[in-house]
């Protein structure tokens, strides 16, 4: 999306406050301006703070609700080919590339017992402002996940992030790739 458009909130909408990533609710029936869209995800000014809208909740805005859909499984276990799915529907909100294919995402680890899902990830840059608004739709996107009732995300800058961690594919849509 390239123009800014004013819309009404529908229904109470769940938000981050950007940039760092605290929760906040805008309540139904008030203006917004969009200002961006990008990655299922949407940049909006309310009361003039800046905030982020998952595309999961999209609906609130009058617009086509992303939907994440799992199988729910058989067993009461989380499974980690869910989780990466859930991953991968998570996009850096400058790049238009999902974290797991910016390299971004160093580890994950599940503790069936506690239905917990702890995560290592790091940033572009130590300096990227977004990275609390990062670290929340992580954790939004992966408690959607079946059988998951907590996600833990641990911030890392060691070993640095750098493009040669990213998928070919991503290497080629960004031209990084040479």
């Amino acid at each position: 999306m390239s123009e800014q458009r004013m819309v009404t909130t529908l229904r109470d909408c769940p938000a981050r406050l950007v940039p760092v990533g605290d929760a906040v609710t805008i309540p139904a029936h008030n203006f917004i301006t969009i200002t961006q869209s990008l990655g299922g995800n949407y940049t909006v000014v309310y009361q003039g703070n800046m905030l982020r809208v998952d595309g999961t909740d999209a609906d609130a805005l009058g617009l086509a609700k992303y939907e994440l859909s799992f199988t729910q499984p058989e067993d009461k276990d989380i499974h980690i080919e869910q989780v990466w799915q859930a991953l991968e529907t998570i996009y850096d909100p400058e790049i238009p590339v999902n974290l797991r294919s910016l390299g971004l995402i160093y580890d994950v680890k599940l503790d069936q017992a506690a239905k917990k899902v702890n995560i290592e990830m790091t940033l572009t840059a130590p300096a990227c402002g977004m990275g609390p608004v990062l670290v929340g739709d992580v954790k939004y996107r992966v408690a959607m996940v079946p059988n998951v009732d907590e996600v833990e995300v641990n911030l890392v800058f060691d070993p640095p992030w750098h493009r040669d961690m990213m998928s070919e594919e991503a290497q080629l849509e960004t031209g990084m790739f040479f």
